[in-house]
């Protein structure tokens, strides 16, 4: 099946340079075999679907076609509710438009377009998550996170209102970890008195003695914090396992949720053994 698509797609796309439609009748057609192609490798990882995009946008044999097919795949996966598949977005980005291969429409999707590969290009699932150097509430300074325990990584800003709001949600949700871990809450603001009162918000949500919650911040922005994690709005959430691995990024409280819910399976199954 997969194969077929492939075939019909990169036959479309080199009869694509003669049509003289326009923009949306020309491409409606290819448009149909890319979704369905989208739906033949939704089960494959991210370096197969790489490679098929690649052979993909690398046949088309006029520019505009090959933009047209590069930037429906690039917004297809960077808007997709999936988890992993950024990672895909982000190829399409350092493959094609970075340097240059492909252009972008306008000025505008090109900076939203090298935004989104700057702010997922370090967190993506399964990397290890980036060591950063913050203050701690004393003043001195924390390397996090820690290696050996695992760590949740909360961005918020004490002015954000979701941050507030999942601030409400988060004691439920940690008095359900079953396993030792530290939970980082980062402030990315700079206004010293609006910290301590959302530290003091924070702190009266955690009644489980398993969670170890440290308070960080970096107001002179000294660290690589806001590039390394994407860290452009707040709350971001971010899970690392003990050796680092980044098994969660850009959660809701509700996902959260779901990845203590598994953590706590997987322990219990170990204990077990």
């Amino acid at each position: 099946m997969k194969k077929v698509l492939l075939i019909l797609l990169c036959l479309s796309f080199s009869l694509g340079a003669a049509a003289q439609m326009d923009t949306t009748g020309r491409y409606a057609g290819l448009d149909s075999l890319l979704t369905q192609f989208y739906t033949a490798l939704e089960r494959e990882e991210p370096p197969v679907k790489n490679a098929e995009f690649d052979t993909l946008i690398g046949s088309c044999r006029d520019s505009l076609t090959r933009q047209h097919v590069a930037l429906s795949v690039f917004d297809h996966y960077r808007f997709s509710r999936i988890m992993g598949e950024e990672a895909v977005a982000v190829h399409i980005f350092d493959e094609w438009i970075a340097p240059g291969r492909v252009e972008t429409r306008s000025e505008f999707e090109l900076f939203e377009a090298e935004r989104f590969a700057l702010e997922n290009r370090s967190t993506l699932l399964g990397m290890t998550a980036p060591k950063v150097t913050l203050k701690k509430v004393c003043g001195g300074k924390k390397t996090i996170p820690d290696d050996g325990r695992i760590s949740v990584l909360f961005f918020y800003s004490p002015g954000c209102a979701k941050c507030r709001l999942e601030t409400q949600v988060l004691p439920s949700v940690l008095a359900e970890v079953r396993f030792p871990m530290n939970f980082y809450a980062v402030n990315t603001d700079t206004d010293r008195r609006a910290w301590k009162a959302f530290r003091k918000a924070l702190n009266a949500g955690n009644t489980n003695r398993k969670v170890r919650m440290v308070h960080l911040w970096d107001p002179e922005n000294e660290s690589s914090m806001l590039i390394d994690y994407g860290i452009f709005s707040t709350p971001k959430v971010f899970v690392a396992m003990e050796d680092g691995e980044i098994i969660g990024r850009r959660l809701e409280m509700e996902n959260l949720l779901q990845i203590i819910q598994y953590i706590n399976i997987l322990y219990g199954e170990e204990k077990e053994d």
